[in-house]
């Protein structure tokens, strides 16, 4: 009898080891492929950018690959922790560290990125005479490194926050669980600089990208604006106001998730975790380069012949 118990209870947990390997196998496929596809077309949109001279000296394009940059780095980085997350390897903390601080470095340079190429649709349509004047490659040179200098400060402080752990109490840096952002709020100061800071990027980028939309909206009624040229300016500030909504989500994953810690199972944040970063990282990534290439008549031509060479030269080699 108690043989038959042990034998029963050994079936019990090979089959669920067996189902919880199916589900790792399943979720990584499904969401692997889309990441190597987004990772490949920004690629490509990002060549793109770099292959004439209008893309390399228009300030729309500089901000548009700064933007497409960063959401390629914060895919590759996040990638990378999900894979390592998925075959169970766990880091050592200052490892972990690095790509944690490099995957939030680039997640804040989007939001920021889209709230400066807002505010360069809104001089365009509201200031068109002194548009030459204020939008040249050097002041988007300058408003660029004033977004990496911010985005980087933040990530300073949240290695001085770390400097304050206790880690020489520790017996190993070799951490116990997955890597992660949430991971790495070691101490209740990390959390709530990470809660405050995510806030106030939220309500800033939001208000400065809704009062650009509302100036344009403004101007486009104006009888003195050129009415094609605020008609096309206002859908674009609309479509960076939607872009941004969903680049903000990614700010609030973890605040999300250490909230839903607290009254669900572990199994269910895994798999709300992997549903959330589809949405929230992923979509928003791979529409940048198919909204704003596709939409530009200019990038458009380009973008396709590059991505059907590409595509023809990988269909050969297969």
């Amino acid at each position: 009898m108690l043989y038959a118990n042990q034998s029963q209870t050994l079936n019990i947990t090979t089959k669920q080891q067996y189902q919880g390997l199916l589900e790792r196998v399943v979720f990584s496929t499904l969401i692997g492929m889309p990441c190597c596809l987004c990772l490949f077309i920004n690629g490509t949109m990002l060549f793109t950018l770099r292959s004439k001279a209008v893309f390399r000296e228009t300030s729309r394009y500089i901000l548009l690959y700064n933007l497409l940059f960063a959401d390629t780095v914060l895919l590759g980085v996040t990638q990378l922790m999900y894979i390592m997350a998925v075959c169970r390897i766990f880091p050592t903390y200052p490892v972990c560290g690095v790509l944690a601080m490099l995957a939030g470095l680039a997640n804040e340079i989007s939001p920021l990125t889209l709230v400066v190429m807002c505010m360069e649709r809104y001089v365009a349509v509201c200031y068109p005479l002194r548009c030459a004047t204020i939008i040249t490659v050097r002041n988007t040179a300058v408003a660029i490194i004033v977004v990496w200098a911010f985005s980087s400060l933040n990530v300073l402080i949240r290695v001085l926050l770390l400097l304050n752990f206790p880690f020489d109490q520790l017996q190993s840096l070799q951490m116990t669980d997955v890597c992660s952002d949430i991971a790495m709020l070691l101490g209740p100061m990390s959390d709530i600089y990470d809660k405050a800071y995510t806030g106030f990027v939220f309500l800033s980028a939001a208000v400065a990208v809704t009062c650009s939309y509302v100036g344009v909206m403004v101007a486009a009624r104006s009888a003195s604006t050129d009415k094609a040229s605020a008609h096309k300016a206002r859908n674009t500030v609309l479509l960076h106001l939607m872009q941004l909504g969903l680049t903000l989500l990614s700010t609030m994953h973890g605040p999300i998730i250490v909230s839903l810690s607290t009254i669900l199972q572990r199994l269910i944040i895994v798999r709300i975790k992997n549903i959330l970063y589809v949405f929230i990282y992923i979509l928003p990534r791979c529409l940048s380069s198919l909204i704003y290439g596709l939409r530009d008549q200019t990038i458009r031509p380009i973008l396709m012949y590059y991505l059907c060479c590409r595509l023809s030269h990988l269909s050969k080699h297969i």
